[in-house]
């Protein structure tokens, strides 16, 4: 085998000791990560209430198990709930392509973390060549042994600056998912507490069909004796009518949210899966959730896996800086083999035949037509970019905070007042009823009332429903409901 290094063959301990040497020697060329400051507030917003006006308080105690400590096995206590969203997170597409795509990026971790080490290969190569000066002769070297290939002694840190991107990026994608744990189990709750609603106002909707049913034979009774005029019949039919428009959205709607429930758990929703109120139950009844305090804004730095998700690709931006920095910087790699090496290939293996090459290289950039430097403020742009998502998520993460604490703060009362209204509508219906059976009012009188009880109704139970959802948007938004635990992670293949 030619020999390209004229100097004595060191031993492999010394060799092995002075390549570690130079290694440990490389210096980073990564930038000193500072935290951006959170574009936030320090506390949450109040609610101002107009002068003279009922006041609402935002309750922001910071005592008490936090969000992202509560399991969501504890904060939901419906046992139906607690099988849908555990289906989910067994079944759910796009959690499983979360899953996957940290398997994919802790893979990409671990190639750039090999880079820092020598590849040792098992090499064969063979070749002929013209002899020098001509005359017809051709050389043959065969070589058979082991190899090292261009290895690169990371003197400037750029091998370990792609390692440090390469790590950020997979913490990224464990935050990620964390991210798309908690969207998913808010999402089953807010959509098993739609159909649920779906259900109840299905149950208005016909009770009322039925009452403006009956109203409507009575009245047409009343017409064909001449004790009312056509006017009154058509009233009556109108508001029939209004009835089964609305039973038919409710039926439609009822029919969407089942279809999207079915999509979140990634199966048909059969068995003890299927939502279905029981007889003379509602919202009222279903089995409330845990309370949870807000903290102060900082803790979402902490506790949000978005957030964390977006500094870590900002901590990656920071990295690939380094890497770009020391492309400016000579590049020394190694390539070395060891074997045995002879003119004839019969001869490859035979006693004497040992051989050696060591060639190192060292490249130094000087003209590159502005690559390099185009590079660098490439890496630099994109660690802006990701500074400003960075404090983006902060800010998005501080809206739903406040929006959910908005919400807690006057739902409460908004859902006591439909009730009591609802309660007034109730007995002004049947006063209403009364008094034009016996032909003390007009029809018009009882048909106001049964329009405005069955609008208050409605009200009702859409304003209990999103008191419930701001309870689990709430949870979702202080970063609850991500524990590991909770994942299975999709069966690999047996080959794998």
């Amino acid at each position: 085998m030619a020999k390209t290094a004229s100097f004595k063959h060191p031993s492999l301990t010394a060799l092995s000791a002075a390549c570690a040497a130079m290694v440990l020697a490389g210096c980073s060329m990564i930038p000193k990560y500072e935290r951006p400051a959170a574009p936030v507030a320090s506390d949450w917003p109040a609610l101002n209430a107009a002068a003279g006006g009922t006041s609402f308080a935002v309750p922001v105690a910071a005592t008490g198990v936090a969000a992202a400590d509560i399991e969501w096995q504890t904060f939901f206590s419906d046992p139906k709930l607690r099988l849908q969203i555990d289906a989910a997170l067994r079944n759910n597409r796009d959690l499983r392509v979360a899953v996957l795509n940290i398997e994919q990026a802790r893979a990409q971790y671990q190639i750039r973390r090999a880079d820092q080490l020598p590849t040792l290969n098992a090499a064969f190569t063979g070749s002929r060549t013209p002899t020098a000066g001509g005359g017809g002769g051709i050389t043959n070297v065969y070589s058979a042994g082991l190899a090292v290939t261009a290895y690169e002694l990371d003197f400037f840190g750029r091998v370990a600056s792609l390692k440090e991107q390469a790590l950020n990026q997979y913490l990224a994608t464990e935050e990620g998912r964390k991210s798309a744990q908690i969207a998913l189990i808010a999402q089953v709750a807010n959509t098993y507490l739609s159909l649920l609603a779906d259900e109840e106002l299905l149950a208005i909707t016909q009770q009322t069909l039925d009452t403006r049913v009956e109203s409507l034979r009575l009245g047409k009774m009343r017409f064909d004796n001449g004790v009312t005029s056509e006017l009154d019949y058509r009233q009556f039919e109108s508001l029939l009518e209004s009835a089964r428009v609305a039973y038919a959205q409710t039926v439609r709607q009822r029919a969407l949210d089942q279809n999207l429930l079915t999509l979140l758990l990634g199966q048909p929703l059969t068995g003890d899966l299927a939502v279905a109120l029981p007889a003379g139950k509602g919202l009222a009844d279903t089995p409330m959730m845990a309370d949870v305090p807000a903290g102060l804004p900082s803790d979402l730095l902490a506790r949000r896996p978005d957030v964390r998700q977006a500094e870590q690709t900002l901590l990656a931006s920071n990295a690939n800086i380094g890497a770009a920095r020391a492309n400016f910087f000579p590049r020394i790699t190694l390539t070395g083999t060891a074997g045995s090496a002879s003119n004839r290939l019969s001869g490859l293996f035979k006693s004497g035949s040992y051989g050696w090459t060591f060639a190192p290289q060292l490249i130094l950039p000087i003209f590159d037509f502005g690559r390099n430097s185009a590079n660098l403020d490439s890496a630099n742009v994109g660690r802006d970019i990701a500074v400003a998502q960075y404090e983006k998520s902060i800010q998005t993460a501080f809206r739903e905070v406040a929006d959910a604490l908005a919400g807690r703060a006057t739902l409460g009362e908004q859902l006591r007042a439909a009730q009591a209204q609802a309660n007034a509508e109730t007995v002004r219906y049947k006063l209403a009823g009364l008094r034009y059976e016996n032909g003390v009012a007009s029809s018009l009188d009882a048909l106001d009332a049964q329009r405005s009880l069955f609008a208050v109704q409605q009200t009702v139970v859409q304003t209990r429903l999103a008191q419930l959802q701001s309870q689990v948007t709430l949870y979702k938004t202080l970063g609850g409901g991500w524990k590991d635990e909770a994942v299975t992670p999709p069966a690999q293949p047996a080959s794998r």
